[in-house]
């Protein structure tokens, strides 16, 4: 119930009027230098990058909270493998249990272990999936099982893992909120980091004030759903199925209010359950006194398996893009990294995983 709350009040402080904000400005001098001074001591070699002999492609964001780059890393994966690479994915595992070691994923693996996240990478798109602390071990790993190419979800941060393609994913309704360092805004890394990735993804229209050159320039995409599958698999329904209905609905994740936003766009009546991003989830947690049916996302369906009854549904999402843009951009992509010049000897003086 703490964590619950804490989320809500950040998440008025960092995009909303909250006067939260002057209360952590102080510590979000203290994380805006130690950002700075990291970024400093990478650019200036004193800490090492480690260099794979494959390329690299960094999924990530600029703020905490979800912006959709875990769909995107599914799509940018299945669209790489289908124009000829044999990708991986290494995760951080956030969710998970404590591990100091590499672990492989699989679909069958446990969420409470490996994380939610990496689970449902490995379900959507049957590529191998590696989780670790230590991004780089786990990089490593995916080398040595064979793949050519290797993506990091949520690695922009990561930077002692090298890296050949940045992609940064933006959330066109929230933006970057009041443009603040961790804690008294939402910000993991400075705007200017936006002008040094390779490419900027928006998910949905520009609609939050003064956008960033970089937000007007980018590729636009959005997250869309369609239908409804019940956590047994038995049934598959159009998500219009359940218009003028009212439904309960679960999102642990970075920004449930976009889950719940979807749901009421196709005419759905919601009962909201917002959790903290990557909260466990327990058969009891989602077992409501009345009868109406329970929706969530596809990343929470993943902690509560196949074996609750036939009003539990997930409602996955796919990512939409004017294939008139998607489709060079994809390409120039592949082009670039066909042609990397990667260094086979990996660097380790910078050990400490992070």
């Amino acid at each position: 119930m703490m964590r619950a709350w804490l989320e809500r009040w950040l998440q008025e402080v960092w995009y909303g009027p909250g006067i939260g904000k002057w209360l952590l400005l102080p510590l979000s001098v203290v994380y805006g230098l130690a950002v700075a001074v990291r970024r400093w001591l990478y650019s200036g070699g004193v800490l090492k990058q480690a260099h794979l002999p494959v390329p690299v492609v960094v999924v990530g964001n600029l703020t905490a909270g979800g912006t959709g780059k875990t769909p995107v890393t599914i799509w940018l994966a299945c669209a790489l493998r289908d124009r000829g690479f044999a990708p991986g994915i290494v995760s951080r595992g956030y969710g998970g249990s404590r591990s100091d070691a590499p672990m492989r994923v699989d679909a069958m693996s446990d969420p409470a272990v490996v994380g939610d996240e990496p689970v449902l990478l490995a379900r959507r798109t049957g590529l191998p999936v590696c989780v670790d602390r230590n991004r780089v071990r786990a990089a490593e790993m995916l080398v040595e099982d064979g793949v050519d190419l290797v993506i990091a979800d949520d690695g922009l941060q990561h930077l002692r893992l090298g890296r050949s393609y940045e992609i940064c994913v933006v959330d066109g309704s929230r933006g970057f909120g009041n443009h603040l360092p961790l804690p008294a805004g939402p910000m993991r890394d400075t705007l200017k980091r936006l002008c040094e990735v390779d490419q900027v993804l928006v998910n949905g229209p520009v609609t939050a004030p003064c956008p960033t050159a970089a937000e007007q320039n980018a590729m636009a995409f959005e997250l869309r759903a369609t239908e409804a599958r019940r956590l047994n698999g038995s049934l598959v329904r159009p998500l219009a199925a359940f218009a003028g209905r009212t439904v309960h609905a679960v999102a642990a994740i970075g920004n449930p209010a976009r889950f719940f936003r979807q749901l009421r766009t196709a005419d759905i009546q919601v009962i909201e359950h917002a959790l903290p991003d990557h909260a466990p989830l327990t058969p009891a947690d989602v077992d409501f006194a009345d009868a109406f049916d329970v929706l969530m996302t596809e990343k929470d369906a993943v902690k509560l398996g196949n074996r609750l009854g036939d009003r539990y549904w997930y409602v996955p999402v796919e990512v939409i893009a004017d294939p008139a843009h998607a489709a060079p951009w994809l390409d120039q992509m592949v082009s670039r990294l066909r042609g990397a010049t990667i260094s086979p000897a990996v660097e380790r003086r910078a050990e400490s995983p992070g």
